[in-house]
């Protein structure tokens, strides 16, 4: 098996947590961030570069398939699967870790990952992040990332669809 292995990036939650627990007592700092990813594009990119530059590790939660759909994101989403797209996460070399998580929303996720800088889209406002409150409560700090203008993946499968 070859050395590039995304596949060891991409952990279940008491796994990430264990990682976690040996990173922080190494005085790393841990970003968060979390999203669908459901076709990546450059303004993915462009966040999880800030977000990576926010600290030592970057961890990325994955919305599964059925939280996607809940979301009301349409009936046809996710284009692209939940492993998929943590694979294609981990791939990137400035991702640390990804784990998938299946409720709504990531605060159970954040709860458990304690990190030290959570990232979210300025598209979020500062009263509408989830799990801003926790990381917050342990001195930690949220970052709004400014979105790239006409990059959006509802907008491509839109103009995708359009196309046909």
């Amino acid at each position: 098996m070859p050395s590039w292995n995304p596949a060891r990036k991409v952990l279940a939650l008491p796994a990430l947590v264990r990682a976690l627990r040996r990173a922080r007592a190494r005085g790393q700092r841990i970003v968060f961030t979390n999203g669908c990813y459901d076709l990546l594009h450059r303004g993915h990119l462009d966040l999880l570069r800030r977000a990576k530059a926010a600290g030592d590790l970057l961890v990325i939660g994955v919305n599964s398939d059925r939280s996607v759909r809940a979301l009301g994101k349409g009936r046809r989403r996710p284009v692209v699967g939940e492993r998929d797209r943590a694979q294609l996460l981990a791939a990137l070399e400035g991702v640390d870790y990804v784990t998938i998580f299946r409720e709504p929303t990531p605060a159970r996720l954040i709860a458990r990952v304690q990190p030290d800088v959570l990232v979210k889209g300025a598209d979020w406002s500062s009263g509408r992040i989830v799990g801003a409150d926790v990381v917050r409560r342990r001195g930690g700090r949220v970052l709004r990332v400014p979105l790239r203008r006409g990059y959006s993946t509802t907008g491509l499968i839109r103009r995708l669809r359009q196309a046909r």
